[in-house]
């Protein structure tokens, strides 16, 4: 339900106390006998709040030195690329890694002036140090990605670049949570002011490489040919000095709509449940955006670490699983140095149009469980050329075939859009109008329902047995999958499709809920019909 708020500025009341989040930080220690206030490395690294017990100083030292633990064990001797976000709480947390670190005798590199650094950034910048070096490097993003500005999230990225696999994670998460339950014995660390003078912390001015590097990856002889006139919105990310920079670089005709930055985001309007958080995909939180779109010829945005995008036509927001499949489409067709058996990655919850563009294309396509860290090697040696999940993230390869980032990239998959429109002459939106025509009209939803963190494991070991039914809202039932057919991997959850139609149920990583995605290729109504059953069937099976 959508609440009435919805789509307005924030108001004082809506804004969170800063003061008290830091020293909640500080001062609250997780109580080891609740498993949610544990170390849970979910879908892309651990992420919760300070003020509820689940994002705190000791969660950050016992996944520091975690990942130290596991950089020993794997001999991994190259620089960890650390990067954070704008949220209140990636600041401290940037802080606390650093003085493990220092105390491991690993060599951090930050952005200049303790600056912002956006996802895909890193990603890239461990990639283009592996390719040079022996000593390979890895990488830590601290960000909680859109969430609300009382959140905070640590994620770590694996020597591809990308955000490390479930066998990782898995090590860290428990090697955290062992330091945890004895009381942070086994951590090392050094004062903040005995880490930077340790010589073991270095900084990186990061925007010039990546900047100088995305003329390999997007065509800007297309895009400044045209003049487009480019509207962006940052949202008050990690990124915000990059679109700058890359207009005057770049010689775009680009205008920020918003260079703002604060802790609160007391700029932002307010999402469909009238919760602050920078979402790009969603048309509330973007409704600042969206009032100005008649003054652009395109425009965009990004969450709150740049690796999300938001695609903003004269007609309004794009849904992501419009844009994904039209970047599938365009790609395919306008990069003529791509290996001919390169492959399409999509996740199980993205739109099916994607499988009717891969079929039309003769390209083979890979469904994935959630999480991008599943492409990481398919990226990272060339054979997935575009890579997507339906919330609004992808990445794909250079013009040369070669790999650019191994973590979804915001910034790319908005240039994206601008070379599109100036090459096609039409805009993302009308060429997907132009692919419905084509491939069927899709409808698509996602929606989500309270559930307890006991409510949320029995959905992530759901089994296809425990359905009662072989048919779903009038159709007979053509699958039902709890593991990936690209890797046979764990789907966290259940999907069930049928000749028109789909839905997959999921718990939350994140928040005491579950969500449905569903989609149907015969009408809104139907749509509906499949969700309310999906829903019933969820219900019934984890209570």
């Amino acid at each position: 339900m959508i609440n009435s708020r919805a789509g307005q500025l924030a108001e004082p009341k809506d804004l969170i106390d800063i003061d008290a989040l830091l020293n909640n930080y500080y001062t609250i220690e997780p109580d080891n006998g609740d498993p949610s206030q544990l170390v849970i490395f979910g879908t892309s690294g651990h992420r919760g709040s300070a003020n509820k017990g689940t994002f705190n100083q000791w969660h950050i030292l016992a996944i520091a030195q975690a990942v130290a633990d596991y950089r020993k064990s794997q001999s991994i001797t190259g620089p960890c690329f650390i990067g954070k976000d704008s949220h209140a709480l990636s600041d401290p947390a940037l802080k606390t890694v650093l003085e493990v670190f220092a105390a491991n005798q690993i060599n951090s590199i930050i952005a200049v002036d303790w600056g912002y650094t956006p996802t895909p950034t890193i990603s890239h910048a461990i990639i283009r140090y592996n390719q040079k070096n022996s000593n390979l490097a890895d990488g830590i993003v601290i960000t909680p990605s859109h969430n609300p500005p009382e959140d905070g999230g640590i994620k770590y990225n694996a020597i591809n670049g990308g955000p490390a696999d479930t066998a990782v994670t898995s090590a860290i998460e428990a090697r955290a949570n062992e330091l945890l339950k004895n009381n942070l014995a086994g951590v090392k660390r050094l004062t903040l002011s005995k880490a930077m003078s340790s010589g073991f912390i270095h900084t990186k001015e990061y925007e010039a490489d990546y900047i100088d590097d995305l003329t390999n990856i997007i065509d800007f002889d297309v895009i400044t040919g045209e003049n487009l006139n480019i509207g962006v919105d940052p949202l008050g990310g990690a990124g915000i000095s990059y679109w700058s920079r890359i207009a005057e670089r770049y010689k775009l005709n680009l205008n920020i709509v918003n260079d703002k930055i604060d802790p609160t985001f007391s700029f932002m309007y307010l999402d469909h449940d009238s919760v602050i958080r920078m979402d790009c995909s969603s048309a509330d939180a973007m409704t600042g955006l969206l009032q100005l779109k008649d003054k652009f010829d395109l425009a965009f945005g990004n969450d709150t670490d740049f690796d999300r995008h938001g695609i903003v036509t004269p007609a309004g927001l794009m849904k992501p699983n419009a844009y994904l499949a039209t970047c599938v489409n365009y790609l395919f067709k306008h990069r003529p140095n791509w290996n001919n058996h390169c492959l399409i990655g999509k996740t199980l919850v993205t739109s099916s149009i994607v499988d009717r563009i891969a079929t039309n294309l003769q390209r083979t396509l890979l469904e994935f469980p959630v999480g991008f860290k599943w492409y990481g090697e398919g990226l990272f040696n060339g054979t997935i050329g575009f890579a997507c999940e339906e919330s609004a993230g992808a990445s794909f390869l250079r013009k040369n075939s070669q790999v650019w980032s191994t973590d979804k990239d915001g910034i790319i998959l908005c240039l994206l859009a601008a070379e599109m429109t100036a090459r096609m002459g039409k805009n993302p939106q009308q060429q997907y109008e132009e692919l419905e025509r084509q491939f069927g009209q899709s409808y698509y939803g996602r929606i989500q329902a309270s559930a307890s963190f006991l409510e949320r494991q029995k959905l992530a070991k759901l089994d296809a047995s425990q359905l009662t039914t072989d048919s779903l809202a009038g159709e007979i039932i053509e699958q039902c999958l709890t593991k990936a057919p690209a890797n046979d991997a764990p789907i966290g959850g259940l999907k069930v499709v049928t000749k028109n139609g789909w839905f997959a149920a999921r718990p939350s990583g994140t928040e005491d809920a579950y969500k449905i995605y569903a989609e149907s290729f015969i009408s809104e109504e139907h749509l509906l019909q499949i969700q309310q059953e999906a829903q019933q069937l969820v219900t019934k099976a984890i209570n």
